[in-house]
């Protein structure tokens, strides 16, 4: 959304701009390391995170700082009201019960796609004991359980994940060039596709048959297929997808299984959005 430059609140961006600077990687920041991320000075990152502390969003041991679970009450404000995850949700259990593979429903966000909603199996929840259970491990029976990050409100690279490239595919073209403008892809693992041309390939390809398989591209050992949701409208809304294990893909278990479950869980999805 654009507004006029003197409806924008720059203080309220930058504070915003230091939040935002804490991930997965970097759990606990300085003022330095705030500085940094956000595009900041350091005196200017040290005062948000002092303010940030002051309201209870951060907690702080005078030096670092890290998410307070404050935070926590915007994703359940937005999971309790947003109509994506709440209806998606029961679609996503039935499937996990129906098949033992992790789902989840992801939209796109700047150069990442953010989880919105997922679910995992309780069988397999079941080897653990809850204490032990962690995402990327694998259960007793050897069954992995999880891609790592794949938790409510996880950010996925767009173009090294299958709900990335089935949201990226959708967009218009022009959209898409503004997107890849000036943009590094990052590469993760040995089979990251990193080179724009050959990205713009692999999306219109999504777009000719509707579903994207990844592999191996945001992790190894990860295999992931999606499609897309949308509303009666036509507009894609979200990517629903599946992540299974290297023994399920070996069975061809995606072109098999997974896809026409995907599918129809899709059509079904679409009156209710």
């Amino acid at each position: 959304m654009n507004i006029a430059r003197a409806d924008f609140i720059e203080g309220m961006a930058k504070g915003l701009a230091v939040l935002e600077s804490f991930d997965t990687e970097r759990q606990r920041l300085n003022a330095t390391q705030a500085a940094q991320r956000a595009g900041l000075t350091r005196a200017a990152a040290r005062r948000h995170l002092l303010t940030l502390a002051h309201l209870g969003y951060l907690e702080s041991d005078g030096s670092h700082f890290w998410l307070s679970a404050k935070v926590l009450r915007f994703s359940g404000s937005y999971l309790a009201s947003a109509r994506l995850p709440r209806t998606a949700q029961p679609t996503l259990n039935r499937l996990a019960a129906q098949t033992r593979d992790a789902y989840s429903v992801a939209v796109l966000e700047g150069d990442a796609v953010v989880i919105v909603a997922r679910s995992v199996a309780a069988q397999f929840m079941g080897d653990w004991d809850g204490s032990s259970l962690a995402l990327g491990q694998s259960s007793p029976s050897g069954n992995r359980l999880m891609a790592y990050g794949m938790h409510l409100g996880a950010r996925l690279p767009a173009h090294a994940s299958s709900t990335g490239r089935v949201l990226l595919a959708s967009l218009p073209e022009p959209e898409l060039s503004a997107w890849l403008e000036g943009r590094v892809l990052a590469r993760l693992t040995p089979h990251t596709v990193t080179e724009p041309r050959l990205l713009c390939e692999i999306l219109a390809q999504v777009r000719r048959q509707d579903y994207c398989i990844a592999s191996e591209e945001h992790e190894l050992g990860v295999h992931a297929v999606a499609v897309p949701l949308r509303n009666l409208e036509g507009k894609t809304v979200g990517a629903l997808n599946a992540v299974l294990t290297p023994a399920r893909l070996a069975r061809g278990a995606i072109q098999r299984e997974l896809l026409p479950l995907l599918q129809e869980a899709a059509r079904e999805l679409r009156a209710l959005l």
